[in-house]
C-alpha cells in the first residue's frame, strides 16, 4: 500500500471512531523522515484509546500493516503511530493547540478529505 493510501485509510479509521479535526499534511517535499502526518483530536483518554486501537487493529488484521513504533501514552494526551512513511498523531485538543504541528509544518499542503460531519475538506 502506498503512503498516500495509508494516510487516507488512517484518516478514515480515525473518522470511524469520531476523531475530530482530522488533517493530513503532505510532507514529501519538506521532510526526509516521513511522507505524511495524519493529525486528529480525541476528546478523552478512552476516546484516544478507541482511535488508536481502531487504526492499529484494522491495519494489522485487514492489511498486515503494523507500526514501526508507538510513542507517547494515553495519559500524556498524545500518541504517535509511526508507520515509516505515515505518522499518525492522536492528541487531545489542548495538546494539539499547544504543539501546533499544523503551524510548525505550515508550508505542507493539506490532502483533500472527503466531507464528513467532523472533517471539512481543505482547499487545494
Amino acid at each position: 500500500m502506498d503512503s498516500k493510501r495509508l494516510a487516507s485509510l488512517c484518516r478514515d479509521l480515525a473518522d470511524n471512531k469520531k476523531a475530530e479535526n482530522i488533517v493530513i499534511l503532505d510532507l514529501r517535499q519538506l521532510s526526509s523522515v516521513t511522507d505524511y502526518f495524519v493529525i486528529c483530536t480525541g476528546t478523552s483518554e478512552p476516546h484516544l484509546r478507541a482511535i488508536v486501537d481502531e487504526i492499529m487493529d484494522t491495519l494489522r488484521e485487514e492489511h498486515a500493516v503494523r507500526p514501526r513504533a508507538m510513542d507517547g501514552a494515553l495519559h500524556t494526551a498524545w500518541v504517535v503511530l509511526d508507520f515509516f512513511d505515515v505518522m499518525v498523531h492522536v492528541m487531545r485538543a489542548e495538546v494539539r493547540e499547544h504543539y501546533d504541528l499544523e503551524g510548525l509544518w505550515g508550508d505542507a499542503p493539506r490532502v483533500r478529505a472527503r466531507k464528513t460531519a467532523r472533517t471539512k475538506p481543505e482547499a487545494d
